[in-house]
C-alpha cells in the first residue's frame, strides 16, 4: 500500500474545472502523477472536484479566531482521519507552523508559490528562520523565491539539515497542451492573466493602442478577470480600463476556463506577459511557450528563469518600446518561428535551465546508494541495426523501472505529437 501524502490547499483555493487558480492547477498536475505515493488533496468544499484525484473537503472549525486558524482546525480533523505519512502545505506558512505544532511526530513541508515576505509568519527574517527550524522541508517554485525566503538570514539558519530548501519549478502536463497549430498561426496578440495593474494589463492596452494601427489585419485579445473563477467582480480599475481597450480595438474575453486559455495560446502568434511586479514564477509564460506562441516577456522576479533565451524581453514601464517590440515581432515571421523552435528544442533535449549538467555551489546533490544503484533486472534482446529495420517506434526511452512514472509525461507528449513511442 502506498504511503499517503496530505496535500493542503490554501483556504480559498478552488479545486474544480473552471474554478481554480495557479496553485490548484499545479496541485492537480502533481497529483495526477503520484509515483510511489498516494496523494489526498485537502481543501474547501468544491461542487465538482477534478476527477481521478482523491479530494477531501473540510469545514473550518467553529472556534473564534482568524479564518486561517479555523481552516487549520478543519485540516487537523482531516489529517487525523487520513493518517498521512507526510503533510504538504501550499502557500500558507502560518498554517504549516500550526500543523507542525499540532502533529509533532508528523513531517510537515511548505510549498511556496509566492513571495514569503508578503505572508503572515514569514515577513521578518526571524519568522523565516522559525520556519526553517520547525518544518521538515520547504520548496519554492523558483530560485527568486528561494532567495526571498533566505533573505536576511544568517548563514547558520539558511539550511538546517532537518529542513532542506529546494527549488521545484512549476510543471506542465503535456496532455493538457493543445496539438501544434498549423504553420500559419492567427494574426493575434494575446494577454492572458489577471486584469490587474501588477500584471501590466493596462500597459498591454496602451502598447496595443500604439501598435495595432501599424499592423493591418492583426487583432489583440485579453483573457482574464480581476480574480480566478467565473464570478470575479467588476472592479473600478477594470471598469476604467474597458473604454481604453475598446478605443484601441482590443477584445476583452473575460474569465475563461484553463483549457480555453491554452487553446487561445495555441492559436495566437504572439503572447505578451508585461508583468510589473516580480513574478514568483510565471506560469503564463511557460504555458505560452509550450503552446508555440512567440513570447514577449518582462524580466522580473522568476520570469528570467522560466523563459531563458526563448522569449524577447520587454520593459512594462516603457510603453512605446513595448509597442515597437510588438510591431517588430508581428512583422517578422522568421523570428517568431525561431522562438517557437528554441522552446521545442528545450522541451525535447533540455536547455540551459533544466538540463543534467554540473551543479553550482548552492545546489545540494544526493548520491544514489544501496538498492537505488542496483538494476532490478537485466534483459537481453536480439541485436539489430535500428537504421536498417523498422522497430515499431520512432522514439525510444530507456530508464530504470523506478523512474517509469516520472517519464510518462514525456512519452505522452511525444505520442501527442505523432511519434510512435516505446518505453
Amino acid at each position: 500500500m502506498k504511503p499517503i501524502i496530505a496535500v493542503i490547499l490554501p483556504p480559498r483555493e478552488g479545486f474544480a474545472p473552471g474554478d481554480t487558480g495557479a496553485v490548484g492547477l499545479l496541485v492537480r498536475r502533481l497529483a495526477a502523477w503520484p509515483g510511489d505515493f498516494a496523494p489526498v488533496v485537502v481543501g474547501a468544499p468544491a461542487a465538482d472536484p477534478f476527477a481521478g484525484i482523491a479530494y477531501r473537503a473540510i469545514r473550518p472549525s467553529w472556534l473564534p479566531g482568524r479564518h486561517t486558524a479555523r481552516y487549520g482546525g478543519g485540516v487537523a480533523r482531516a489529517i487525523h482521519a487520513i493518517a498521512p505519512a507526510l503533510v504538504e502545505v501550499h502557500n500558507r506558512p502560518e498554517l504549516a507552523l500550526h500543523l507542525a505544532a499540532r502533529f509533532p511526530g508528523l513531517p510537515v513541508t511548505l510549498h511556496l508559490h509566492n513571495d514569503p515576505q508578503d505572508m503572515r509568519q514569514a515577513r521578518r527574517p526571524a519568522d523565516r528562520a522559525r520556519l526553517l527550524a520547525r518544518l521538515a522541508g520547504i520548496a519554492t517554485v523558483s530560485n527568486y523565491l528561494r532567495a526571498r525566503l533566505l533573505d536576511g538570514l544568517p548563514d547558520a539558519a539558511r539550511a538546517p539539515p532537518a529542513c532542506p530548501v529546494v527549488v521545484l519549478p512549476n510543471c506542465l502536463d503535456p496532455r493538457e497542451i493543445p496539438p501544434p497549430a498549423d504553420a500559419t498561426r492567427a494574426p493575434e496578440i494575446l494577454f492572458a492573466g489577471r486584469m490587474v495593474a501588477d500584471k501590466g494589463a493596462d500597459r498591454f492596452v496602451a502598447a496595443c493602442a500604439l501598435a495595432l494601427p501599424r499592423l493591418p489585419g492583426w487583432r489583440a485579445e485579453m483573457i482574464g478577470a480581476d480574480r480566478f473563477g467565473p464570478h470575479s467582480p467588476e472592479t473600478p480599475w477594470l471598469a476604467a480600463l474597458r473604454p481604453q481597450a475598446a478605443a484601441a480595438g482590443i477584445a476583452l474575453a473575460g474569465y475563461r476556463p484553463h483549457e480555453a486559455v491554452l487553446a487561445a495560446m495555441a492559436r495566437a502568434s504572439i503572447v505578451v506577459v508585461p508583468s510589473r511586479w516580480p513574478e514568483p514564477f510565471g506560469l503564463t509564460a511557460l504555458e505560452a511557450m509550450a503552446c508555440g506562441a512567440a513570447l514577449l516577456c518582462a524580466m522580473r522576479g522568476g520570469l528570467p528563469e522560466v523563459v531563458g533565451e526563448a522569449a524577447l524581453p520587454i520593459d512594462p514601464d516603457d510603453v512605446p518600446a513595448m509597442a515597437a517590440a510588438i510591431v517588430a515581432l508581428a512583422a517578422d515571421p522568421a523570428r517568431r518561428a525561431a522562438l517557437d523552435g528554441s522552446v521545442r528544442e528545450g522541451l525535447a533535449l533540455g536547455n540551459g535551465r533544466y538540463r543534467f549538467a554540473a551543479a553550482d555551489a548552492k545546489t545540494q546533490l544526493y548520491p544514489l546508494t544501496g538498492a537505488a544503484r542496483t538494476p532490478t533486472a537485466v534483459r537481453a534482446v536480439a541485436a539489430g541495426d535500428l537504421r536498417d529495420a523498422d522497430p515499431g517506434y520512432d522514439y525510444l526511452i530507456v530508464a530504470h523501472p523506478r523512474l517509469l512514472d516520472a517519464i510518462q509525461p514525456l512519452a505522452a507528449y511525444r505520442r501527442a505529437h505523432g511519434l510512435r513511442v516505446d518505453v
